[in-house]
């Protein structure tokens, strides 16, 4: 005996249900269906076809359940009554069309209550990529729709604590490296998302810095830095010629953009003394080796990323982030205002010639940002190291940067009032203790 033809959507010759789909905006369309199959899959069509519900009849005397829906979810009812019709066993990966197509699918088979279609839609988007539009729409629909609709959040719930410090510290550590140039890439991107991790901004910072993190954070920028200072080393003791090689300039600027970031980081943490130090007593290196180089492209731009770093320690010394003593506030004074202002006159000539200027990224108020640092910087020194700075800086062509001509008023105003001051002190002092 042959086995009864499965029945099929839409053949009129079996049906015993209309579903009647309507939209507001005045679509109307008739779906023949069989009523087993909708009392079998879906919650929804089983109430409404039930002795309890009041249905209305059609002609040929069959049941109509009127289903109304939007305009853009039109289409993912029609795709629902058929996939009602669907084995869905999982081999058929094809009959969702899409993340965009089994979202919307999903979202009716969770209003019309067919358990096994929200399942299989489940599972399918918990699978699939998503597209960051389509993420976004996930967000938003997903959590509404119950335990069965949950494992597709799987991939964006809160990570535990434990997992992000380790795949910090393995970044940490990868960033800090000095990797072979192939994998640059890769190493700005774990740079750039370490610092994603550990920023403020709509969310709070995926990391909390406890002691441990900045334990681990200081030793790799510790281990970089001694990298570099190697190779400063190196640079030194070899051949001038072969010190600027192609390949040994390239290096050096990535170590440069490394410490750079580090910084960056290590400011964030509020853990920059170290590095500062660090920076400190390996300036006349740093000077002297770029110094020596000539003034080709590649150079120009070693320079100006050797700026870049001395700025951000520069102005981490002089607004009093880290606290040094005064001969190391003024040893700085000394090696980077003369190494400044002759280095930026090469650099705006090389970014305002057309011909054969590098590409240069210069961040528009370096140059401000500096002057005004080293402001602060001679402000802070004894009256008499103050006087030898000015008296140079009145005295040479490079007059217009930095201007010093704010310290030079304070230094001026400071010292003719000084005596009168003093003597104020003193006589304050006296009277005090003529009083005890």
């Amino acid at each position: 005996m042959e086995s009864p033809e499965p029945s099929r959507i839409g053949d009129r010759s079996t049906s015993d249900v209309v579903v009647r789909l309507r939209t507001h905006e005045g679509r109307d369309d008739w779906f023949y269906c069989h009523s087993l199959i909708l009392i079998e899959k879906s919650k929804y069509f089983a109430d409404r076809l039930s002795e309890d519900w009041p249905t209305c009849q059609i002609l040929d005397s069959r049941n109509c359940v009127e289903v109304y829906c939007e305009e853009s979810d039109f289409d993912h009812h029609v795709n629902f009554l058929r996939l009602l019709y669907v084995v869905i066993d999982g081999s058929l990966e094809d009959i969702w069309h899409g993340v965009k197509n089994a979202l919307g699918i999903l979202r009716v088979a969770v209003e019309l209550e067919c358990a096994q279609i929200v399942g299989a839609c489940a599972n399918y988007l918990e699978a699939m990529p998503w597209e960051e539009a389509e993420e976004d729409e996930i967000l938003k629909i997903i959590p509404g729709m119950g335990s069965k609709a949950q494992p597709i959040l799987a991939r964006v719930q809160p990570v535990n604590p434990t997992a992000v410090l380790r795949i910090f510290l393995s970044a940490i550590k990868f960033a800090t490296s000095s990797p072979p140039s192939a994998m640059n890439d890769l190493k700005t991107s774990a740079q750039e998302q370490l610092e994603y991790m550990l920023t403020e901004d709509d969310d709070a910072p995926l990391l909390t810095a406890d002691q441990e993190v900045k334990f681990e954070v200081k030793e790799c920028v510790k281990r970089l830095f001694t990298r570099f200072s190697n190779m400063l080393e190196a640079l030194l003791c070899g051949p001038v010629e072969s010190a600027y090689e192609k390949g040994k300039m390239q290096s050096f600027q990535s170590y440069l953009s490394d410490l750079s970031w580090a910084f960056q980081i290590l400011n964030k943490l509020e853990i920059m003394k170290e590095f500062v130090n660090s920076w400190v007593g390996a300036s006349d290196k740093i000077v002297l080796v770029v110094e020596q180089a000539s003034s080709v492209a590649e150079i120009i731009e070693t320079k100006l990323k050797v700026i870049e770093v001395a700025a951000k320690v520069l102005e981490a010394i002089g607004y009093g982030n880290v606290i040094l003593p005064t001969a190391k506030r003024l040893h700085m004074v000394k090696v980077w205002l003369p190494f400044v202002r002759i280095t930026k006159p090469l650099i705006d000539s090389a970014t305002t010639n057309s011909k054969d200027a590098p590409e240069l990224k210069i961040d528009g108020e370096l140059w401000q940002s500096l002057e005004s640092t080293f402001v602060s910087m001679v402000l802070t020194l004894p009256s008499e190291d103050q006087a030898e700075i000015l008296t140079e800086w009145l005295g040479t062509e490079n007059i217009h940067y930095p201007d010093f001509t704010e310290a030079f008023e304070v230094w001026c105003y400071r010292s003719k009032v000084a005596k009168r001051r003093l003597a104020d002190m003193l006589g304050n002092h006296g009277m005090a203790n003529s009083i005890l």
